[in-house]
């Protein structure tokens, strides 16, 4: 892989552009532009204003001052909760919190895109960054506390820092990288503190080409980082979860267990506007929706074919490898979908991806070039006015549901339910963080009460059990927590609570 990669840098430079050290410094401006775009349409289409989701109710929750922690379920990790920590641990402010993660967003692709330079032209590397940072899932996640924005970008500078490690293995005078050994080491570490799991599964064919072709620079600084990320999860999993493989079981069981599913239908709904399919039914989007998603796989073997043409096969051929085993527990092992879950193999597919367009709108047989320019042109301009469509849509609809949660928060303020306070039932989590109240559930994925310890804790604070607007109250639990909730309400003693209106049904 060495030879490759260093053949892959030779070759990049001298049919592109000059060579990394006789590059003027503005070579680095395209790429600044588009982590800035990045930046501003997230600002712009996704909006701060938007509340939080469920699971960034739980991540914001740990380091959150405005309610306490929500229950930590065992596949999370708390990567995330340490992201947010700056503004979230004294800020409540969504806003604010959103403009912090889209600037740090941006930032991070910038800084992904720039390990590529010498590996591939600049152009590339633009187009790349603009193909993956316009996806609707890139827009909508990146000013979200959620992990698999970040274990993307990660993914995206491990790899190319792992083929500069592999090019300077092949340089005679055999000079060191300092630069991509600290950002093999950096992006090792926030994958795995990020999601560990996703971390090895990216990471699988750095290790087997660390292993066969004897990096050991290389695959010491990789297996490190990854350890470095992982180890409080590890310690966590036996101080909470009863030892790692019990954590692992739990994870698999709260994901419906990992077994052989083809999921790419499933994928296909998500990509219509679902950010979770799950059960995972109905009519597949429309064909113009998900066309650049079945573009991909001609693409990336046409990138490999160009890449052998060109003698830099490893700088194409790897990422394309860590994209397939990242997408690969998501396509095969999983009875359900969401489009977040594919990011780290968007991003590890857009360099090879924008690299075989560029060549193919400069091709100039068997179709003249200018027609193959406005080919692929064409199809670019209809891809992004599919994506911000997509984004603008799916914002619209989640920032009104969200909104409901707020509402509901009122509405318990309103009837004496105040901090401290616990909030159980239907979506207790989002809506007691809005409260500012603790959550807790007996069943599911997030029990970690009983009804008695419910019941003993109404008799001391506000208590609330919330169901879907419409359904029947859970008898007991409903009936003596609002009972006892608060004396000194007698409103309440009354009524059974739900997420938008009130019922006299006691």
């Amino acid at each position: 892989m060495g030879g490759s990669a260093h053949a892959a840098l030779g070759t990049a430079d001298r049919e592109h552009e000059r060579p990394a050290s006789a590059r003027p410094a503005p070579a680095g401006r395209p790429l600044a532009a588009v982590a800035v775009a990045f930046t501003l349409a997230q600002l712009q289409l996704v909006r701060p204003g938007m509340g939080l989701g469920w699971d960034e109710t739980v991540y914001v929750s740990q380091v959150s001052r405005h309610a306490p922690a929500a229950f930590f379920s065992a596949p999370r990790a708390r990567g995330v909760s340490l992201l947010v920590a700056p503004v979230a641990a004294w800020s409540s402010s969504t806003a604010l919190l959103r403009t912090y993660l889209a600037v740090l967003s941006g930032l991070a692709l910038f800084l992904a895109l720039r390990a590529w330079r010498g590996l591939f032209p600049v152009r590339v590397l633009a187009l790349a960054g603009g193909l993956f940072a316009s996806l609707w899932v890139t827009l909508f996640y990146g000013p979200q506390a959620m992990p698999n924005l970040w274990v993307a970008v990660a993914a995206l500078t491990a790899v190319a820092c792992f083929l500069r490690l592999g090019a300077d293995r092949a340089d005679r005078a055999g000079r060191a990288d300092r630069a991509a050994l600290w950002g093999l080491a950096g992006s090792a570490l926030l994958m795995a503190w990020m999601r560990p799991v996703d971390a090895v599964w990216a990471s699988l064919p750095l290790l087997a080409v660390g292993l066969r072709r004897g990096h050991r620079r290389a695959l010491l600084v990789l297996t490190a980082g990854l350890a470095a990320g992982a180890v409080q999860w590890v310690a966590e999993a036996y101080t909470r979860y009863g030892g790692l493989a019990r954590r692992l079981a739990d994870g698999a069981a709260i994901q419906g267990g990992l077994d052989w599913h083809l999921a790419f239908a499933d994928q296909l709904r998500g990509l219509g506007g679902r950010t979770l399919c799950r059960p995972c039914a109905g009519a597949l989007p429309h064909p113009l929706l998900t066309f650049w998603w079945f573009a991909l796989p001609p693409l990336a073997v046409l990138a490999v074919v160009l890449a052998v043409r060109a003698r830099r096969p490893a700088a194409t051929a790897l990422p394309l490898a860590c994209a397939a085993t990242a997408a690969f527990p998501y396509l095969f092992l999983l009875d359900y979908a969401a489009p977040r879950f594919l990011l780290p193999a968007y991003a590890l597919l857009a360099v090879p991806v924008a690299d075989a367009l560029t060549r193919l709108a400069a091709a100039r047989r068997p179709v003249p070039r200018p027609v193959l320019a406005v080919l692929v042109c064409a199809g670019l301009a209809v891809y992004l006015l599919v994506q911000a469509a997509m984004v603008l849509r799916v914002a619209g609809t989640t920032t009104a549901a969200r909104r409901s949660w707020a509402r509901t928060a009122a509405e318990l303020h309103r009837h004496g339910v105040r901090p401290p306070c616990l909030v159980t039932g239907h979506e207790a989590i989002p809506v007691g963080f809005a409260a500012g109240c603790a959550s807790a559930a007996t069943t599911g994925p997030n029990a970690n009460t009983t009804v008695a310890g419910i019941l003993r804790t109404a008799r001391r604070i506000p208590v609330a059990t919330l169901v879907p607007a419409g359904a029947a109250p859970p008898g007991p639990l409903v009936r003596i927590a609002l009972l006892t909730a608060c004396p000194a309400s007698p409103s309440l003693r009354t009524r059974s609570l739900y997420p938008d209106r009130f019922s006299k049904s006691l």
